[in-house]
C-alpha cells in the first residue's frame, strides 16, 4: 500500500474522494470507502460489500510512486453485468468476464503522467493485472497478474468462456496467522458450480506442496458449497492456523459439480505473506 491517503475523482459523474483509508486507530475508514464506492458507481448498499479492497491500496502504492499527490482520475469503474453486455456489443474493447463487473478493476489516468509509463512501472511488479490501449489512460485490476495492450488484448475472443480463466483472490495480501481470509473469485463466466468445503494452504505457487487442509465456513453439510450467484462467489471465508511459520503461503480450492469439462479442476490464490500472530 502506499500511504494510506487516496485522492481520486470520477471524471463522468463527477463523484470524488479526498480520504484517508484508515481511522487514528488503525481500523479501516468504512466512510472513507463508502466515499469510493460512490466514486467507482459501486452499488455498495446492494451487494453489501465494497470496491476491492486489495485494488484500493493498489492504486494508492502505484499513484504514490508514479505521481503522489495529484488526483486520481476515473474513467471507468464498477459496470454491471447488464452494461458490460452492452459495451460488447456496442464494439467497445471490453471483456466479457471483466474484473469491473466484481468491483476489481478501474480504468484511470493522472494528468501528467503518461499512461505507458504508469503501465510498465505497474507490471514490473507481477501483482495484478494491467492493460494500455495508448493514451494516458491504463487498466488495473485485483485479478490473475498479467498484462496487455491493444493489440494482445485478446477481449474479443472466446478464451473465457467455459470458466477457463476463473480466478481465485484474497482480500488482502499479507495477514495474521491465525486471521480470517476473505476469497473471491473472479473471470466467472458461468455460475452453477461447487467449491469443496476444504481449502488447501501450499508453500508453492505450483500448488505441489500440501500442508494443510483448512475447512471453509458455511452452512449446511454438504461437502461441495454451491456458488450459484456472483455474491456467493465473493463469500469464501476461512481462519488460517495459529502456529503458521512466517512465510508465503497460497491457498487452493478445488471444484465439485463443474458444468464443464473446460472448467479447471482446481486452482490457486495469489501469493499472501504471513505475519506472527502476536
Amino acid at each position: 500500500m502506499g500511504d494510506g491517503r487516496i485522492h481520486i475523482q470520477n471524471i463522468h459523474n463527477k463523484q470524488e474522494a479526498n480520504v484517508s483509508l484508515f481511522n487514528a486507530d488503525g481500523s479501516l475508514n468504512q466512510s472513507a470507502l463508502n466515499r469510493i464506492d460512490a466514486v467507482f458507481g459501486f452499488p455498495a448498499q446492494e451487494t453489501g460489500e465494497h470496491v476491492s479492497l486489495r485494488l484500493i491500496f493498489m492504486l494508492d502504492y502505484f499513484s504514490d510512486l508514479a505521481a503522489p499527490g495529484k488526483v486520481i482520475r476515473l474513467s471507468s469503474g464498477y459496470r454491471s453485468p447488464e452494461y458490460n453486455i452492452k459495451l460488447r456489443k456496442d464494439g467497445k474493447i471490453v471483456a466479457k468476464t471483466s474484473s469491473h463487473i466484481d468491483g476489481m478493476a478501474l480504468d484511470f489516468f493522472i494528468k501528467g503522467v503518461r499512461g505507458k509509463r504508469l503501465w510498465e512501472m505497474i507490471r514490473k511488479m507481477n501483482c495484478c493485472g494491467v492493460g494500455h490501449y495508448g493514451g494516458n489512460t491504463v487498466h488495473l485490476d485485483a485479478g490473475r497478474p498479467r498484462f496487455w495492450e491493444a493489440a494482445t488484448s485478446k477481449v474479443d475472443t472466446n478464451e473465457s468462456d467455459y470458466n477457463r480463466r476463473i480466478y481465485l483472490s484474497t482480500e488482502f495480501d499479507r495477514y495474521r496467522a491465525g486471521q480470517t481470509v476473505r476469497l473471491f473469485l473472479s473471470s466467472v463466466s458461468d455460475f452453477g458450480f461447487g467449491i469443496q468445503k476444504k481449502a488447501a494452504l501450499m508453500n508453492d505457487s505450483e500448488g505441489n506442496s500440501h500442508l494443510t487442509d483448512i475447512e471453509i465456513q458455511t452452512k449446511g453439510p454438504s461437502d461441495c458449497i454451491p456458488i450459484n450467484n456472483r455474491s456467493a462467489s465473493h463469500s469464501i471465508y476461512l481462519t488460517l492456523p495459529r502456529d503458521l511459520k512466517e512465510v508465503r503461503y497460497w491457498i487452493g480450492l478445488d471444484f465439485c459439480q463443474r458444468p464443464f469439462e473446460q472448467m479447471p479442476q482446481k486452482i490457486l490464490s495469489n501469493e499472501i505473506e504471513i505475519l506472527s500472530s502476536r
